[in-house]
Order: C-alpha cells, then sequence, then structure tokens
C-alpha cells in the first residue's frame, strides 16, 4: 500500500511553524491535512475520514487532551500521536491512559514523526515484508538442505527451520504460504525415504 492511500490530521495552533515538516511529509507521499485548534480538528473527524491524527498538546481553547478525548468518544479505534513540549508525568499519564498511539515531546524533527507514523500505519507491512524477505533468502538453504539431509539431527534442524518460518509467516499476511507448503510436502517425501532406507528393518 502507497502511503498516498494515508490521510493524516494535524492539529495545532502554530501549524504554520511546521510546514517544513509537513512537505517532508507530503513528500514521502501523505496527504497532510491540518488544523490550528481542537475545535477545527474535531469538526474534520466528525466529516472526514483519517488514518492518523497528530495532536498539539497545548492549543488555545480545547486543550490536546480534551481534544484526543472527543476524538475517541468519535472514532474509538483512530490513532494519535500527542506532541507537547511538557514533560510533567501526568499529562503522559492521561494521554496513555486516553489509549494514545504515541507521545513526542517537543522539539520533534521530522525523521522522529515519520518513524512514529510507520510505527503505527506500517507496521504490519514491515513486518510481513520483513518474514517474507527473511524466508526467500532461507528458501535455498532450506531446499539444499532437505536434499541433503544424512541423520536425524539434521532432519529435527531442518524442520526446525520450517515450523519455525511456518510460525513467522502465519502471523503475518504474505503471500508465501503456498511455496513453503511446497517445501513441507518435498522434506515430509523425502524424510520418509530417509526412514525408510534407515530404519527398514
Amino acid at each position: 500500500m502507497s502511503n498516498t492511500s494515508y490521510r493524516i490530521l494535524w492539529a495545532d495552533d502554530e501549524i504554520d511553524l511546521l510546514k517544513p515538516h509537513l512537505m517532508f511529509l507530503r513528500n514521502k507521499g501523505y496527504d497532510m491535512q491540518t488544523a490550528n485548534n481542537g475545535s477545527d480538528a474535531l469538526a474534520m473527524v466528525s466529516s472526514e475520514s483519517f488514518d492518523l491524527v497528530i495532536l498539539d498538546e497545548n492549543m488555545p481553547g480545547y486543550t490536546g487532551l480534551e481534544t484526543l478525548s472527543r476524538i475517541k468518544q468519535i472514532q474509538p479505534h483512530l490513532p494519535v500521536i500527542m506532541i507537547t513540549k511538557s514533560e510533567e508525568e501526568n499529562i503522559m499519564d492521561q494521554a496513555v491512559g486516553s489509549k494514545i498511539a504515541d507521545y513526542l515531546i517537543k522539539p520533534v524533527n521530522p525523521n522522529q514523526i515519520l518513524i512514529a507514523i510507520k510505527k503505527i500505519l506500517h507496521s504490519d507491512r514491515l513486518v510481513a515484508d520483513r518474514a517474507t524477505e527473511d524466508y526467500r533468502r532461507e528458501f535455498g538453504n532450506i531446499s539444499s538442505q532437505i536434499n541433503t539431509a544424512q541423520t536425524i539431527d539434521d532432519w529435527y534442524e531442518l524442520y526446525g527451520k520450517l515450523v519455525y518460518r511456518e510460525l513467522e509467516l502465519a502471523a503475518t499476511d504474505t503471500n508465501m504460504d503456498e511455496l513453503l507448503e511446497m517445501q513441507k510436502v518435498e522434506a515430509n517425501s523425502e524424510f520418509n525415504k530417509f526412514v525408510r532406507r534407515n530404519y527398514e528393518s
């Protein structure tokens, strides 16, 4: 999924000062919308669809925490990143208690924001990509091991790898399941031959 399918609302009373951050994220492909205060942010969340909201804690009118609370009433599952100058523990506790997705202390740089966004919006895809890439890399190694396994310990090790890969891929949405199933069938066939050769009596 490309980043352009993700709509992000950033609410901050100093949004004009954040133009470099917004340009950076737009260049990364995100559809960035802005609001100058909590009321506008709530109106936008009520009438439009967003994948993520970034909230400044210290805004006139509704504070970030008040805006967060109202957003959760409108869209309980919409992830929110809170940004604040304050390191006060009670504000952090309230934010975490309100099921905040992430919490950043000012000043924040564009890369910090990008990492937080990726963690929230892309973690499933990134994990799936990594699991797929790892299995692709090990595919040849496993195939070779199927053909060269000589001892029962070789087979223990081989099936350990197959089960590990199966668990890794089962936890993600990838298209590698069929390939892994074929390798398991091949391993089972070769293991049957191994058993017949070595344990016929």
